[in-house]
């Protein structure tokens, strides 16, 4: 049975566009950059400020502990001194429905939110941040119920009870919407403007920013928290931050029709035949492990983990099964990070750059690391940095095109440093902060160093995911707080929170900071 479903790459962006009223008549008409925030706090200029980055969170409570309260417990005493935080996809596990926003987000972070105090009173739509929180959308936040599966949940709750398991798969009546419930709670939903004039006075309230690139949207701490779009981008403190929504450039191309491209289509269906069986089986089998008990309820949290493993990987064999006439590519979103980058990089203004999105171009994270999506993700990226890097030349003076990339998806914090690659991605650090709630996952076996062919492309520095077997397992979950420092070429001062869940109890360690 088919737990999760992908809506094609085509609507998820139709739809977007829709609840934004992509270029509608009277934005154009206004000269507003629907892609564009200013953060207004009083302290954007301020070139020496802190930030906190989350990701892979929205699993709510797991057997007995919480990890994503408790990074959310370690993040507070930083709360004051950070001027937002990022969060970089997945917010709500399995399907990104509705129904889990108050358990999986507006709980855990509640001191966060404007009125946190009574978290119950607060709707997922209706949330606004006194710290703001600028999040990019993940896989599980456009995943959607099959529909016999959805039908199946309307007339046997909990959906547990249906599977005979003990497996708590956060999973209710609905999924996301094809990222409708995303839209509602971080979006500004324009699309539910219908009302004679009510969309010219919002749009005069709210879209009052003023950039080289037109009006934009005026994102207020405690007041209005919303974001323009599914990717955006914003400066801060000389810093220009580019949001991505990597979910819809993440095809991979159809195996080719050739005796070699048969030979891995069978190879993939037998695969996906395996991951199916072996799911039903950690089904049947966490039917018989009692909760009550501490072992057998770290044996379900690990199947709970497991499961979702599973269903990530089906789906990225079925991109790879897909046939060329269903494959998408999100070339407006590309373009876009194109056209900004350029523009930044001759901008005097600018004096770094931060981009962050869903899907990481370089993990050793077991299960993702050889991933067809990782490898068009990291093929799409380097196009987009190889063609910036033609268009400004010497501007960047052997300075990399991006200070740092962050990503999620990878349930592990991972520090990354790619050599020279042959392309326009060498020497760029990136950060994969996906540890932040959801059952983790270990290092690959094969090592740090990425290779392609014999080219070594990217080196891991730090790993932080689930090692250790049986009582000597330890899942140390994980946050960021990155200190931004320097008047000029900005230094990066990145520290690990750790809070380690080991033997039914919790140990929260700071690591040394990494200095980038």
């Amino acid at each position: 049975m088919k737990l999760v479903s992908d809506p094609a790459i085509a609507n998820k962006i139709r739809k977007m566009n829709q609840r934004v009223r992509w270029q509608d008549p009277l934005i154009v008409e206004r000269n507003i950059d629907q892609t564009r925030l200013v953060l207004e706090d009083g302290q954007g200029d301020n070139p020496e400020f802190s930030f906190l980055v989350v990701g892979d969170s929205g699993s709510g409570k797991h057997r007995g502990h919480n990890p994503q309260r408790q990074i959310a417990e370690l993040m507070l005493p930083h709360h004051n001194e950070s001027r937002f935080m990022l969060h970089t996809g997945d917010v709500i596990y399995l399907v990104g429905s509705s129904e889990y926003y108050q358990q999986n987000f507006i709980e855990p972070y509640r001191e966060f939110i404007l009125g946190g105090e009574h978290p119950k009173l607060i709707a997922y739509d209706q949330m606004i941040f006194k710290l703001p929180i600028l999040p990019v959308p993940g896989n599980h936040d456009y995943y959607n119920l099959p529909i016999l599966l959805s039908l199946a949940s309307l007339t046997t709750l909990p959906l547990r009870r249906l599977l005979r398991s003990r497996l708590d798969l956060d999973v209710g009546l609905h999924g996301s919407g094809t990222g409708e419930a995303y839209a509602h709670a971080f979006i500004d939903y324009l699309k539910a403007l219908q009302l004679p004039g009510e969309l010219s006075s919002h749009l005069d309230r709210h879209y009052t920013g003023k950039t080289d690139t037109g009006l934009c949207l005026k994102y207020e701490p405690g007041h209005f928290t919303r974001l323009p779009n599914r990717y955006y981008t914003f400066r801060y403190g000389g810093i220009d931050f580019f949001a991505l929504d990597s979910n819809t450039f993440n095809d991979p191309p159809p195996l080719p029709k050739t005796k070699q491209g048969d030979a891995d289509r069978k190879i993939l269906e037998k695969r996906r035949e395996d991951l199916e069986q072996e799911k039903q089986h950690i089904i049947e089998t966490s039917a018989q492990l009692r909760p009550e008990n501490p072992i057998e309820a770290d044996q379900l949290d690990d199947f709970h983990a497991k499961v979702s493993q599973i269903e990530e990987i089906i789906v990225d064999i079925k991109k790879q099964l897909a046939s060329d006439k269903t494959m998408q590519t999100d070339i407006e979103q590309l373009d876009w990070l194109k056209k900004r980058l350029i523009e930044s990089w001759n901008n005097s203004e600018v004096r770094g750059r931060v981009i962050y999105f869903h899907h990481p171009p370089y993990v050793t994270e077991a299960t993702k690391w050889q991933q067809a999506q990782t490898l068009i993700i990291r093929d799409r990226f380097r196009g987009v940095l190889d063609a910036v890097a033609k268009e400004i030349g010497s501007l960047n003076q052997d300075r990399p095109l991006v200070d740092l990339v962050l990503n999620g998806h990878a349930h592990c914090l991972e520090h990354l440093e790619t050599m020279d690659t042959g392309h326009a991605d060498s020497g760029i650090h990136w950060l994969v902060c996906g540890g932040s709630g959801f059952s983790l996952r270990r290092q690959r076996i094969e090592g740090a160093d990425l290779m392609e062919e014999n080219r070594l492309v990217a080196r891991s520095h730090l790993f932080i995911g689930r090692n250790g077997q049986g009582s000597q397992k330890r899942r140390p979950y994980s946050g960021l707080r990155i200190d931004v420092k320097g008047y000029g070429q900005p230094k990066f001062i990145v520290r690990p929170l750790v809070a380690e869940w080991h033997q039914r109890q919790w140990h929260n360690r700071e690591l040394e900071p990494l200095i980038i």
